[in-house]
């Protein structure tokens, strides 16, 4: 296995989806190492920190997009939510997931594409990981996000800070916003890897809702 700084290179090259699949079925046993111990990953912490001071958080109804090996579902179920499903499009970081014990549910999906699941069904979306290089893009992701949350649901969500422009995530949730759509209630510049890089962390409100 390729050291971390190595593996996260890779991810800059934009693979394609096939290479991209292939990638994370090597990495995913050994994820949590790399990103976690070795890389400072600190964006599971700070988002379950956020969800903490929400009223009634420990029984919403949750999904974690992109949830990977399951580290956001680890953080939330350990602040005391109790309702996490977990979206991810690599059945090998699923499995890591599944191991953790925390998830009601886990499907595989696609974020390009939209998401197997009825409208309303989510109080809040997670994100962490997922807005960067070589993933996907605010669309149609966003717009599904806010299709899949009750009026008033939140989306917490992380994007790395270099592509906050430039993959078009501050123009769509502009447009949005723009739209009545969604309520941006803050955009912070927080740490991502600590002393490494750093993302937005990003709190959106689907209007509709009191």
């Amino acid at each position: 296995m390729l050291p971390a700084n190595q593996l996260i290179a890779q991810l800059r090259s934009n693979l394609p989806p096939s290479d991209l699949q292939a990638f994370y079925t090597q990495w995913a046993s050994t994820y949590n190492t790399h990103i976690v111990a070795l890389q400072n990953y600190v964006s599971p912490s700070l988002i379950a920190q956020i969800v903490r001071q929400l009223p009634h958080y420990s029984t919403l109804r949750i999904l974690d997009a992109g949830c990977g090996t399951g580290l956001v579902g680890v953080a939330l179920a350990e602040s005391g939510a109790t309702n996490i499903d977990g979206l991810d499009f690599s059945p090998a970081m699923l499995a890591q997931a599944r191991l953790t014990g925390f998830y009601k549910n886990l499907f595989v999906g696609d974020l390009l594409q939209t998401i197997e699941v009825p409208d309303g069904s989510y109080d809040l979306v997670t994100c962490a990981g997922t807005f960067t290089y070589g993933h996907v893009g605010p669309d149609p992701a966003l717009r599904e996000f806010i299709r899949i949350l009750v009026p008033s649901g939140l989306i917490i969500a992380t994007v790395l800070e270099e592509v906050w422009e430039s993959g078009g995530y501050k123009a769509e949730i502009e447009k949005f916003e723009a739209e009545e759509i969604l309520e941006v209630v803050s955009v912070e510049l927080n740490d991502y890897r600590k002393g490494c890089e750093k993302a937005h962390m990003v709190i959106l409100k689907k209007r509709g809702g009191t």
